[in-house]
């Protein structure tokens, strides 16, 4: 099977070279206008090929030839696997999977396969995002029988009428060849690491941008000690001028790989980011991410058949799902345009570290994550209220905390304590809300861990 999909994909782009006009739009094919497609989507990054090494994209390219190691987080995917994930993802609104892919992986040809089988089966979308830490500019006659390949397919993402494509970094691909040589009209959304970029965009046939900055940064990996602003957001949204920004949101990134080894300052991002997007209205969104666990910013339930890349060990028991709960009034928000969510039940979504940033890790061959100095040593709840009520929290030993919180969704913290976390929500002298956190906070460990355990309590 993976042979014959080799063997199309190379027939379709020796075809496309040789004749031109192989492939070619209709002369009456046009976008619809732009005025017909006013609606918001959100996207979810999706890793089909897993980059345990590298993940920077200022280190992506130069470091490309370094790359020793690498393994594929689907796989071992089923049919039913990709179905699962499509689900879930579609139960909180997000509309399609960004299928991250590098080019040199035998399974790519068969996951995509099965990823635009299920997406049209049951009722998803997907599309591709070309990752440029393998694919390159000379690339231009397999990535055009790719898209000639999936870009009419019924899984397939469209945006104004034509097919989406996106990137990770691929700053300097022209997209024109590909647009010209496919029979269906294409949307090049790549990845910019600078916004000055987005001035070349119409030389090299690109329709918008997508910006990987989704946590407080100075650009590339480097940390700040400082709270998430809408500074890149800015940055796109005038070198654009006018054309399509896809705006990234994240909930969290610490990673622990030898070569990758830092935590962003991004505890109240779950929260924060979406109410950046409520603001500033991005024409598209793409979430980072659906399964990068290397990452720590899936937020994607677990999945018995992904491939473990190393990450397991700061990523096994340790879920994010209720995260899921916590933004799916933020879509909600965001598609129908409104300045803030609506909650129409009570509950609350906590996430905290399993340590305090101090606790030296007895059995770890690597130091702490760069950027722990920065971190806070906190519990954070999300309290999604009807009416105003009353957060107690208890944090191991520390005397409990009352904070009086609005209707709506509204990020608090308090100081960590190491032991059981306990917290009780009150109104009107009644306890509307109680449970104790999933995780002890404790006072030692073997490896560092500066990943999130995110649960809810509802009613």
């Amino acid at each position: 099977m993976i042979g014959k999909f080799k063997f199309l994909l190379s027939l379709v782009a020796l075809l496309s070279y040789l004749f031109p006009a192989f492939g070619a739009p209709a002369p009456n094919a046009t976008l619809i206008s732009v005025n017909q497609y006013a609606e918001k989507h959100v996207f979810a990054h999706f890793m089909v090929s897993q980059v345990p090494r590298i993940r920077s994209a200022r280190l992506a390219i130069l470091e490309t030839n370094q790359i020793h190691t690498k393994v594929g987080i689907v796989r071992n995917y089923e049919l039913d696997d990709w179905k699962t994930d499509m689900a879930v993802a579609q139960s909180i609104g997000i509309d399609a999977f960004a299928l991250n892919c590098a080019s040199i992986d035998s399974y790519t040809y068969s996951q995509l396969d099965l990823a635009y089988k299920a997406a049209a089966e049951v009722g998803f979308k997907v599309f591709i995002s070309f990752d440029f830490a393998y694919w390159n500019n000379g690339d231009t006659a397999n990535i055009t029988a790719y898209m000639q390949l999936y870009g009419d397919h019924p899984g397939q993402m469209k945006y104004k009428g034509a097919a989406v494509v996106s990137t990770f970094v691929g700053d300097y691909f022209n997209w024109e060849p590909v647009k010209q040589g496919t029979s269906h009209p294409i949307y090049a959304l790549p990845n910019l690491q600078d916004p000055a970029e987005a001035t070349s965009l119409a030389s090299k046939g690109a329709d918008g941008a997508f910006s990987w900055l989704a946590w407080p940064t100075d650009g590339g990996n480097s940390i700040i000690p400082a709270p998430m602003t809408t500074v890149w957001d800015d940055r796109f949204f005038r070198f654009l001028e006018g054309k399509t920004y896809m705006a990234p949101v994240s909930p969290w990134f610490s990673t622990h790989f030898n070569s990758k080894n830092w935590v962003f300052i991004c505890e109240n991002l779950p929260t924060l980011r979406w109410e950046q997007m409520l603001s500033l209205k991005p024409d598209l969104v793409e979430i980072i991410s659906w399964n990068d666990y290397g990452e720590s910013h899936y937020i994607g339930p677990a999945e018995p058949h992904h491939s473990d890349d190393g990450s397991s060990q700061w990523a096994n028991n340790m879920p994010h799902d209720a995260w899921r709960e916590l933004y799916k009034p933020y879509i909600a928000a965001y598609k129908a345009g409104a300045s803030s969510p609506t909650v129409d039940e009570d509950k609350i979504v906590y996430w905290y570290r399993p340590t305090p940033k101090g606790v030296v890790c007895t059995g770890d061959s690597l130091p702490p994550p760069n950027g722990v100095s920065m971190l806070s040593d906190s519990i954070f709840i999300a309290t999604m209220l009807t009416s105003p009520a009353t957060l107690t929290v208890q944090s191991g030993g520390n005397a409990p905390v009352s904070i009086n919180v609005p209707a709506g969704i509204t990020t608090s913290s308090v100081n960590m304590g190491v032991g059981a976390q306990q917290f009780t929500v009150t109104r009107g002298g009644q306890t509307i809300l109680s449970g104790w956190g999933g995780l002890f906070v404790q006072n030692s460990c073997t490896h560092y861990n500066f990943n999130a355990y995110v649960g809810s309590i509802s009613r």
